[in-house]
């Protein structure tokens, strides 16, 4: 088993009513080591950039298949995401699972300051699968956001909360009996992009963006590299120079 990846069934045998405590030790003592970061502060890194720019140098490395989709947009005033994967994969279900919300509890237990959730859930929109109450435990623990590809609820209560949740809509519809998580920690493919727990996100008011840990390093390098360099470009065709001529002179546009 490699990274952090999770795998529970559905209906176990052991029993979700026994005691919570020693379903987290049992839970923590599955999960392997976290592998360490090549980059020594990656989210302070991200917290400077912007999805456009990343997305660009991703282009460059040759990962041309990281940014979700285009419904997927901030659903909260905290427009702004960054941190490390962990995932969720969530499917409909047409009947009330014997233990409702157990992986999805779980998932949360598991994550560590410096993480946002990524679930996929295959652009369901019949439920919300997140809310209030799950955003307050995130919080607390330090986890820095939420990122599906399904709906979200509570946005009267997330509107108060500097807490970033982007997903694909909205509904009062709860999600026990219409969506259950599967698995957790697993690689997950959301809208054509390959994920795995200790990847990257980056997200804002244009999407979000995944960076694979492999070519992380790289990736923020040449991030800032891009950024000092649209400046210079900026201000060029801030000063009347013709586009053409700043793309020839800068390659950059």
């Amino acid at each position: 088993m490699s990274g952090r990846c999770l795998t529970v069934a559905m209906r176990g045998n052991d029993s979700f009513n026994g005691v919570w405590t020693q379903r987290k030790n049992n839970l923590s003592a599955l999960i392997p080591t976290r592998k360490t970061c090549p980059v020594s502060d990656p989210i302070t890194t991200l917290e400077s950039l912007y999805t456009a720019v990343v997305a660009d140098v991703l282009d460059t490395l040759g990962h041309r298949q990281q940014a979700l989709s285009a419904e997927i947009h901030a659903m909260t005033p905290a427009r702004r995401v960054c941190g490390r994967v962990f995932t969720a994969q969530a499917v409909a279900v047409d009947t009330i699972p014997d233990e409702p919300y157990k992986l999805e509890m779980a998932a949360i237990d598991s994550m560590q300051s410096g993480d946002v959730l990524v679930v996929d859930a295959e652009n369901n929109r019949q439920s919300a699968f997140w809310g209030e109450l799950l955003s307050t435990a995130c919080l607390a623990m330090g986890v820095r956001g939420a990122v599906m590809n399904t709906c979200t609820r509570d946005l009267w209560a997330l509107k108060k909360m500097d807490f970033p949740v982007f997903a694909i809509g909205s509904t009062p519809a709860d999600s026990k009996g219409r969506i259950d998580v599967t698995e957790i920690g697993r690689p997950i493919t959301m809208n054509g992009v390959n994920i795995k727990t200790g990847d990257f996100l980056l997200g804002d008011e244009d999407g979000v963006v995944i960076i694979p840990t492999e070519v992380l390093d790289d990736t923020l390098r040449l991030a800032r590299k891009k950024v000092s360099g649209e400046n210079t470009v900026r201000d060029d065709l801030a000063a009347g120079m013709p586009v053409t001529e700043a793309f020839s002179k800068h390659g950059i546009l």
